[in-house]
């Protein structure tokens, strides 16, 4: 399995791995259930996230075995916003349709505190979303596309920062050299959000 950027090509791929692998996730699961308990939301929401990364070639994956994205990191570079406005607009009107008008409240001020919470300097990556494909957990891929990742970002001396929104995996980005620099809590259920920032290695 190698790693590699992400092409356009490879966005429904990149998008279906997303989505299996938020889909219970403590925070991202329960904000996006819709107001009949449908699910055909979720790959085109996912799909916004993925397409604005794409364009600046900042997403990595691993290859599975049958056509699938093993495992992905979606990244931004320093400044680079997640959407366009244009994106914006039509993320909006998906989830004003699939979700509850309470919901609906509830994602856009998580959305906010996502935002609120983000630093703006020093110019950083920012890791928006890193899964992997059920079939393929507990191999340790994940762990390897970051790391390799974070190896290409201390070249050029590049800090990164992240949301976890799943305790669970905590120890995985310190093991990857973040450490917790603040936090808050989801909007419906209150499910902790630990922001975590690491400075570049030295590769001296």
């Amino acid at each position: 399995m190698s790693h590699r950027t992400a092409r356009p090509e490879d966005v429904d791929a990149v998008t279906t791995t997303i989505a299996l692998a938020f889909r219970d996730d403590p925070v991202w699961g329960p904000a996006l259930v819709s107001a009949d308990g449908g699910t055909g939301h979720l790959l085109p929401f996912w799909r916004f996230f993925v397409e604005g990364a794409v364009g600046h070639g900042t997403v990595s994956l691993i290859d599975g075995p049958d056509g699938e994205a093993a495992t992905v990191a979606v990244w931004l570079p320093p400044g680079a916003d997640e959407l366009t406005p244009e994106q914006e607009r039509d993320l909006d009107a998906l989830l004003v349709a699939a979700l509850s008008p309470e919901r609906y409240a509830a994602y856009e001020q998580l959305y906010s505190l996502f935002d609120d919470a983000h630093p703006h300097e020093p110019d950083h990556m920012y890791l928006s979303l890193l899964a992997t494909h059920p079939g393929h957990r507990g191999q340790g891929i994940g762990q390897r596309l970051l790391a390799e990742d974070l190896a290409r970002f201390d070249v050029d001396g590049l800090p990164a920062y992240l949301e976890s929104t799943n305790p669970a995996n905590d120890h995985r980005y310190a093991r990857a050299g973040f450490r917790p620099v603040g936090g808050f809590r989801a909007v419906l259920d209150g499910a902790p959000i630990t922001t975590m920032w690491r400075d570049p290695a030295d590769r001296g």
